[in-house]
């Protein structure tokens, strides 16, 4: 199956991110890198930011447990 390239407003519209937190976190390496499309244009790869929410539900779910368990 081919990958899908999402732009900024969709990336943004998935993460509920704005597009400054979007570029700290990928300075601090906590999101997934931009991949350059042209000049003056990136995207990011669609199952990237599909692994980057998982990851983030996933921490929501163990960070509760720990919680549940004290």
């Amino acid at each position: 199956m081919a990958e899908r390239i999402l732009r900024l407003p969709s990336v943004i519209d998935r993460t509920g991110l704005s597009r400054s937190s979007i570029y700290l976190r990928i300075s601090e390496g906590s999101f997934p890198a931009a991949i350059p499309l042209g000049p003056r244009c990136v995207g990011w790869v669609e199952s990237e930011i599909d692994s980057w929410i998982e990851t983030q539900i996933q921490e929501r779910y163990s960070e509760s447990v720990v919680r549940g368990a004290e």
